[in-house]
């Protein structure tokens, strides 16, 4: 047992997760707000337009309540034993399925999932990046506009070169807190300029899909956007490690606080974008709003800065 507790503290001290646990509700609020809404919520009145609005707003509201009460899951396993607190998914894995078990169980399919997310974080805030500069210049009749998108990805990927040397979860902070807010902003500015827009001629709400295999095929990748939108539970047991726990005051209390005013601002970006961008623009609605949405063209560049801003908390 002693030789067990050693290696934990050496593995703690050489990965830690926060420099202490003194983080309150709010910190989980942000946190998982940055971790939950992100570019994906722009993709979804393309997804309702693969659905119909039944099953759309179905498939919406099922995976806001089912991703409610799996995360409530996870902060109630955190701490389900006395006195050890499960920081990180291995460790519930291997309390679960035994030592070397529960590392293959769990770690392949963290990794797998990480390394995706990862990579279309890095993809979309490099075009949206690119987007921002071509509609500046676009305005600015730019001479040298033909920049590729590959290179506007190693630019994000280079913000991360100085993010990443920070020490710990408390150190981003400020971070994840401004890609909250971001994330709000451009969610706010996609429905409320789709609104403005109000809906066009002769749209329809027909199914995009002519067969039935097309419309099959249509609703999993559907599910995929929805489910890739509603993605954040990866870093919920480090998000709530940075809280101070007591027998008298666990931390799952303030943790499952900043989870209900989070989910509160997931819905308010989710819902509006996904109903009000498919009402206005039905069937022809781009995979990505803001590409439907081109005017006021500084509204539309403001809100994929704000995309690039948040990409960059979530990434981290």
């Amino acid at each position: 047992m002693d030789e067990n507790m050693k290696r934990q503290k050496e593995i703690e001290d050489w990965l830690p997760i926060t420099s202490a646990r003194n983080a309150k509700w709010w910190y989980s609020a942000f946190h998982n707000v940055t971790a939950m809404v992100g570019a994906g919520v722009l993709g979804l009145p393309y997804a309702m337009s693969q659905l119909g609005w039944g099953p759309g707003v179905a498939i919406l509201v099922l995976s806001w309540v089912i991703t409610l009460y799996t995360l409530w899951q996870m902060v109630e396993m955190h701490e389900m034993v006395p006195g050890k607190r499960f920081d990180r998914y291995h460790e519930l894995g291997q309390h679960a399925f035994g030592d070397k078990l529960g590392l293959w169980i769990v770690v392949p399919q963290q990794i797998v999932v990480e390394v995706g997310v990862d990579i279309v974080y890095m993809v979309t805030g490099g075009k949206s990046l690119k987007k921002f500069h071509d509609l500046i210049c676009k305005q600015r009749q730019c001479k040298n506009d033909d920049i590729k998108t590959t290179y506007f990805i190693m630019i994000f990927a280079s913000v991360h070169f100085v993010l990443s040397h920070l020490p710990n979860f408390n150190a981003i902070a400020g971070v994840s807190l401004a890609a909250a807010v971001m994330s709000l902003s451009y969610s706010t500015i996609a429905w409320t300029s789709s609104l403005h827009k109000g809906v066009q001629p002769e749209v329809s709400y027909a199914l995009i899909g002519q067969s039935n295999a097309a419309k099959v095929l249509d609703f999993f990748n559907a599910l995929g956007t929805v489910a890739f939108a509603y993605a954040g539970h990866n870093v919920v047991l480090e998000i709530q490690a940075t809280i101070p726990s007591t027998p008298e005051k666990p931390s799952k209390k303030p943790m499952w606080k900043g989870v209900i005013v989070a989910y509160i601002v997931v819905a308010i970006c989710y819902f509006p974008v996904s109903l009000l961008g498919y009402w206005v623009f039905g069937n022809v609605v781009s995979d990505d709003i803001l590409i439907s949405l081109e005017k006021p063209v500084w509204l539309i560049a403001l809100a994929n800065l704000f995309v690039v801003i948040h990409v960059i908390g979530s990434y981290q």
